[in-house]
């Protein structure tokens, strides 16, 4: 009898086992995709767009009539489209959905997300082959529409998804950051904008915007509120001043060298000006474009991307029209400390395809990629925004130019602070730069920015900030972001471990009662030693 429940409890073992590992099957035992020589035209494929959308209808119009162009060309693929209102949201559901093999097919995301997707194998599709290949690469022969061959995408642009010795992603729009200026405020305070902005000049303006009547109001606005420099995202602030002042961020191989001098020298600057008051961030106050349209700032730096909420006669403007205060807009690079050699940051979503099981159901998300680098979506997707299409085909198209050409002819579709912010990365391609991309370099984004934030809100608290804080400081941050020498293969690792976290619910289960056999087993085989000892005796 007792043999026969052994063998029945190491039955429900090995069953279990093979359940569980066919559960995470998803995550282990992916092929390396391979091209198909043909694409089957006589299946059905449904494929999953995740992509970011804010507040903008037009953005939403603009994929959903992107999908329907696509899916008249292809009626054998449909797209199912899925919004999300953040990257990080976009980002955290792919990292769960990798455990589950339940990953989209196309997906708008950073190149810093894709390197942690990349601790599962073959989930994401290495696209240097799929670019070349004869019938359905970039411009192939059988791709139903007019697609921008290789080199007519930027090539700046195109390298920046390129990390890992893969292209493992395209380009889909590309911004950078823009300090968006209440120009009249500025010469209220007897001064001029120079033709480029340095760091000291918005430092010396924003204090000066800070002096208050004898009733307590700003001297400058009349009002009780005053944030004369709001920076919208603090890790591009740390990135492009470590970068502007040639110290050390990161390394193409992954060193983290971020907390250095030079960056203690950057937060201390940024403590004084917080303790004034005269510098805050989004985080802390909200974001710069309401204080700017309601005269509350002087110097809001956000994407170009985010053009179209700036100024008095912004379209997308988030606060009522009573507040809003007349001023003349101007829109400038960022500042710098040598502008005989500016840096900007160049951003943007890019767009990875998910390796899946079906060979023909990745190459039906490619042919869906290379649509939208048509200059049919390239061109209507930047009228959006302060964005600039990828491609020289679509920037050098009639209709781009014709775009830019009208400048300020309404407060909608020709917005001039939108189209001057445009214009401001145009002109500037060859000034911006990317970060290193690999698996940890997310993380260290974040530590970069919120130090920044850290430092704000510990002036703003009265606490010192000195040598001692910023020891702490570095400590803090390294042991967060898991960014310390002792925790760097928890970096590496952190995707995977948070993949086994998200296991099917099937598997939880079948552990959950592997548990229970395990332990039905010791207590059988305890109690059968202890009746032994006791027959003996």
């Amino acid at each position: 009898m007792r043999n026969r429940i052994f063998r029945i409890l190491r039955s429900m073992f090995l069953v279990g086992c093979t359940c569980v590992l066919t559960g995470c099957h998803g995550r282990e035992g992916m092929e390396a995709f391979v091209i198909p020589e043909e694409f089957d035209q006589t299946k059905d494929y449904e494929i999953t767009f995740w992509a970011k959308n804010d507040t903008n209808k037009t953005q939403t119009d603009i994929y959903e009539q992107a999908i329907a162009g696509f899916e008249k060309l292809y009626p054998n693929i449909s797209v199912n489209l899925r919004l999300y209102t953040d990257y990080g949201r976009i980002y955290n559901d792919v990292i769960t959905n990798i455990a589950t093999d339940t990953t989209p097919n196309v997906c708008i995301t950073y190149p810093d997300h894709i390197a942690t997707y990349l601790t599962g194998a073959n989930q994401v599709v290495p696209l240097e082959a799929l670019f070349t290949d004869a019938k359905y690469g970039l411009g192939g022969t059988e791709v139903r529409f007019d697609a921008p061959a290789q080199d007519e995408i930027i090539p700046q642009f195109l390298e920046e998804c390129a990390f890992g010795g893969h292209y493992y992603a395209v380009p889909y729009m590309r911004s950078t950051e823009a300090c968006y200026i209440n120009k009249t405020y500025v010469e209220e305070l007897g001064y001029q904008l120079p033709e480029s902005l340095t760091w000291d000049f918005v430092w010396e303006v924003s204090e000066a915007a800070m002096e208050k009547d004898k009733d307590g109001n700003f001297i400058l606005n009349g009002q009780n509120v005053m944030i004369p420099f709001i920076y919208k995202s603090t890790d591009n602030m740390m990135i492009q001043m470590l970068r502007q002042k040639d110290a050390g961020y990161s390394t193409e191989s992954g060193e983290m060298l971020l907390f250095n001098d030079t960056t203690k020298e950057l937060l201390m600057t940024i403590a004084a000006h917080a303790d004034s008051r005269a510098f805050s961030t989004f985080k802390i106050s909200s974001y710069p474009a309401n204080f700017l349209n309601a005269g509350q700032c002087v110097f809001a730096i956000d994407s170009t991307a985010g053009a179209t909420w700036m100024g008095t006669d912004a379209p997308l403007s988030d606060i009522s029209e009573d507040k809003v205060v007349e001023f003349e807009t101007e829109v400038m690079p960022i500042p710098q400390f040598d502008t005989a050699r500016p840096q900007m940051i160049s951003q943007g979503p890019s767009v990875c395809i998910f390796n899946k099981r079906d060979t023909q159901e990745v190459l039906a998300s490619w042919l869906f990629v290379q649509y939208l680098l048509t200059n049919e979506v390239q061109i209507a997707y930047a009228q959006t925004e302060g964005y600039v299409p990828v491609t020289l085909k679509a920037q050098e198209s009639p209709a781009y130019q014709d775009y830019l050409s009208r400048c300020g002819e309404d407060n909608n579709m020709y917005y001039d602070i939108k189209i001057k912010a445009s214009q401001l990365l145009l002109n500037n391609v060859g000034n911006t730069f990317v970060t290193p991309v690999f698996n940890g370099s997310a993380s260290l984004r974040d530590a970069s920015g919120q130090m920044i934030e850290n430092t704000v809100k510990s002036v703003r608290r009265g606490e010192l900030v000195d040598e001692d804080y910023m020891d702490k400081l570095y400590s803090d941050m390294a042991s967060l972001y898991r960014l310390d020498q002792s925790g760097l293969q928890n970096v590496a690792h952190s995707a995977e471990k948070a993949a086994l976290g998200k296991l099917p619910l099937t598997a939880r289960i079948l552990l959950a009662a592997l548990a229970i056999a395990w332990a039905i087993m010791i207590v059988y085989v305890v109690m059968g030693k202890i009746r032994k000892r006791q027959y003996d005796k």
